[in-house]
């Protein structure tokens, strides 16, 4: 068992100690880093998203991946657990981690106030370093807004989408409705009420 407190960890101690945790670690340069849990609002965008993209990719080459599948960014050495990616080739698994994807068409992430800082900066900047991603793409948590990052030869292009507005994942010819990735049959989330 690796003590997580120890500052340094090689990838094959991290792969040990997830197999036994009962929560997730990302794997960051040599640091195990436990992932914050996530909100109900979370869920239920990564549930609609993840709906949205397997109902258009049905009886197409490609597997959408939920949150429990690792991604391992060699070159960045880093492992971590998107909120949703996409395979449009034969998934292909580390050499050294065969539970760790290393071949992602798309990867989506939904922002929150405790990830928002790395999933636009240093874990994007990871992300970058795959050579088989085309589009990243950020989903807010706060308001009805999406930003896609798309791979153009070596640069990558932002582009924002908006209430009323579609966005189309070249990569793998999905259009996306803003509406329909928030749209929820539940509503708001009202608290329980408590017993009196």
């Amino acid at each position: 068992m690796v003590d997580v407190a120890r500052k340094r960890a090689t990838y094959a101690e991290y792969m040990a100690f997830a197999e036994t945790s009962e929560i997730k670690h990302e794997y960051i340069d040599g640091e195990i880093v436990a992932m914050s849990g996530g909100t109900i609002v979370h869920g239920r965008l990564i549930g609609q998203l993840t709906g949205l993209v397997r109902d258009a990719l049905k009886g197409r080459a490609c597997v959408v991946l939920p949150a429990e599948v690792r991604v391992r960014i060699r070159a960045a050495d880093r492992a971590t657990y998107p909120d949703l990616h996409v395979v449009c080739a034969a998934v292909e698994a580390d050499p050294d981690d065969p539970h760790a994807v290393v071949n992602p068409t798309v990867i989506a992430e939904v922002l929150s106030e405790s990830t928002a800082d790395s999933d636009r900066g240093d874990k994007f900047a990871a992300y970058r370093r795959l050579r088989s991603l085309r589009e990243y793409v950020l989903v807010s948590q706060h308001e009805r807004r999406i930003d896609l990052y798309r791979r153009d030869g070596r640069r990558w292009v932002l582009e924002e989408f908006g209430p009323g507005e579609k966005l189309l994942l070249e990569s793998i010819e999905v259009e996306l409705a803003v509406d329909e990735v928030y749209a929820d049959a539940l509503g708001a989330i009202v608290p329980a009420r408590q017993p009196p």
